[in-house]
């Protein structure tokens, strides 16, 4: 089983930056693939981001593709989410997830789920 919890999230700029926080515990980092999903009101979860257990490859929406970019600290048992050139339809709750599967980027391939972080971006 995996623990997950976001922070990071809050009110920000467009074209600001913001950094998204998601700390796991009841099993290592290390030993699961980690992503990125987010939702915005009226819409459906999407994928953002996604990163292998070794953190040597990265997969990104195309939407976020050069603005985002998703790295882990398995040491800190830690997975982030780096976010430049902010804009309003970035604006979304952002959930961190757990993957067992070598690569994952469908929801349904996620096992485990943090509760969500919101993420404002103003003009």
């Amino acid at each position: 089983q995996v623990q997950l919890v976001e922070s990071g999230g809050g009110l920000v700029q467009a074209g600001g930056s913001l950094r998204l926080s998601c700390a796991a515990s009841g099993r290592t980092v290390s030993s699961v693939t980690m992503g990125w999903f987010r939702q915005a009101p009226g819409k459906e979860r999407e994928f953002v981001a996604t990163i292998t257990r070794s953190g040597a490859s990265t997969y990104y929406a195309d939407s976020v593709k050069g603005r985002f970019t998703i790295s882990r600290d398995n040491a800190k048992n830690t997975l982030y989410l780096q976010m430049n050139s902010l804009k309003p339809e970035d604006t979304a709750v952002y959930y961190c997830a757990a993957s067992l599967r070598l690569l994952a980027t469908r929801q349904n391939e996620f096992s485990y789920w943090g509760q969500g972080t919101q993420v404002t971006v103003s003009s």
